[in-house]
């Protein structure tokens, strides 16, 4: 059981970072650094906001995995 978490967690890590790379907040170089171009308020649509809410839902499931896998180390 404690190798199905740990593919698990393999899994979800890799689809995590390309759903972080998959987000774009801004075309500059500025932005890599916390930099603003404008500072307007831009609400997400569409494509953007499924790739949002899709980081958040597997982040959760990473640090519930996470989280069972400290907990019960030898499942």
């Amino acid at each position: 059981m404690n190798t199905i978490i740990v593919i698990a967690q393999l899994v979800l890590s890799v689809l995590l970072i390309g759903l972080v790379l998959l987000q774009e907040r801004s075309s500059g170089a500025g932005g890599l650094f916390g930099g603003t171009e404008g500072g307007s308020y831009q609400t997400r649509r569409g494509l953007e906001r499924i790739i949002f809410w899709a980081t958040i839902v597997v982040a959760v499931l990473f640090a519930g995995l996470a989280v069972v896998s400290l907990a019960f180390p030898r499942l």
